[in-house]
C-alpha cells in the first residue's frame, strides 16, 4: 500500500492527467454534460434551485454538497449577493459561500449570471477537482486533505480563515501538533498561536507550500497510520512528541488565558 505522501505525489505530480481520467469517468461525464447543456438557459434563482441536478452539481463544485438541502439558506446567499459588505454571504465565516455567490451573481447580473465562463467551464473544473479529492479520500483521508490544502491554502489571507475551514485547520493542526483543547481558547489567541508558527505568506509560495504538505503527509502517517493499521503499529516504536519552548509557552498562554 502506498503511503500518504506517495499517493499524493502520484496524483498531484501529474494533476492534469489525474483530472482528465476523473473527467472521463461515466458518472462525471454524464452529470457534466447535463450541467453544461442546461446552465446557460437558467435565468433566475428559483429556476437554478429547482433544477436539482444543476443545483447539486454546482453545490458539489464548491464543496457545499452537504448544504444542498438548505435551499432557503442558499436562496438568501444568492439573493443578497456580495456587492454589499453586510450581505448574508459576506457575513458568513466560510468563504465558499462568497465564491458561490460571486460565480452565480444573480443579484448583480440577473438573467446573465449563468452565461459567464466561470458559471460554465469554471464550475466544471471545480467539480472535477472536488470529485478527484473525494475519490482520493475514500482510500486515504490524508491524501484528500493534502490535495484540498494545495488547492485552497494559497488563497488564505488570515489565520481566521484557516480556523474557519475545518479541512484547512486539520492540516495546520497536524503539521504543528496543536492539541484539540486549543479549540476552547479565545479565537484571537488561537489565531495568534497560528501566526507564531506559520508565516501566511508561505502559503502562496509554491515551494514552501509543497514543504508544508510534505510535512503534513509525514505527520499524518505517524498520527493516523497507527490508528488505521493497528497490526503494523505493533512492530513500530511509539512516536515521541516533541514541542519546542515557544510552542509550549504559547499553549500555556492559551490554557491559562494569558496574552
Amino acid at each position: 500500500m502506498l503511503t500518504t505522501s506517495a499517493t499524493y505525489r502520484l496524483i498531484a505530480g501529474d494533476l492534469d492527467r489525474s483530472l482528465a481520467v476523473k473527467r472521463a469517468e461515466a458518472p462525471v461525464a454524464r452529470e457534466t454534460e447535463y450541467y453544461l447543456g442546461t446552465i446557460a438557459s437558467i435565468a433566475t434563482i428559483d429556476d437554478f434551485i429547482k433544477d436539482t441536478r444543476v443545483f447539486n452539481y454546482a453545490m458539489k463544485a464548491f464543496g457545499l454538497e452537504d448544504m444542498a438541502h438548505a435551499k432557503a439558506y442558499m436562496r438568501k446567499v444568492l439573493t443578497e449577493g456580495i456587492a454589499d459588505p453586510e450581505s448574508f454571504a459576506n457575513r458568513l465565516a466560510d468563504d465558499r459561500f462568497v465564491a458561490f455567490a460571486r460565480t452565480f451573481d444573480f443579484a448583480s447580473n440577473g438573467a446573465e449570471a449563468t452565461a459567464s465562463a466561470d458559471a460554465g467551464q469554471g464550475v466544471v473544473d471545480r467539480y472535477v477537482r472536488q470529485v478527484l479529492e473525494i475519490s482520493a479520500g475514500e482510500d486515504n483521508e490524508g491524501v484528500r486533505l493534502a490535495l484540498y490544502f494545495q488547492r485552497e491554502a494559497p488563497g488564505v489571507s488570515s489565520a481566521y480563515s484557516l480556523l474557519a475551514d475545518p479541512a484547512l485547520w486539520q492540516v495546520v493542526r497536524t503539521i504543528y501538533g496543536f492539541p484539540p483543547e486549543m479549540a476552547a481558547a479565545d479565537i484571537d489567541k488561537q489565531a495568534a498561536a497560528v501566526t507564531t508558527r506559520l508565516d501566511l505568506a508561505d502559503l502562496s509560495d509554491p515551494t514552501k507550500l509543497d514543504a508544508l504538505i510534505t510535512r503534513f503527509t509525514a505527520m499524518w502517517e505517524i498520527t493516523e497510520g497507527a490508528v488505521q493499521d493497528p497490526v503494523l503499529a505493533l512492530f513500530a516504536p511509539a512516536p515521541v512528541a516533541s514541542l519546542d519552548a515557544d510552542l509550549l509557552t504559547a499553549l500555556q498562554l492559551l490554557k491559562h488565558g494569558g496574552s
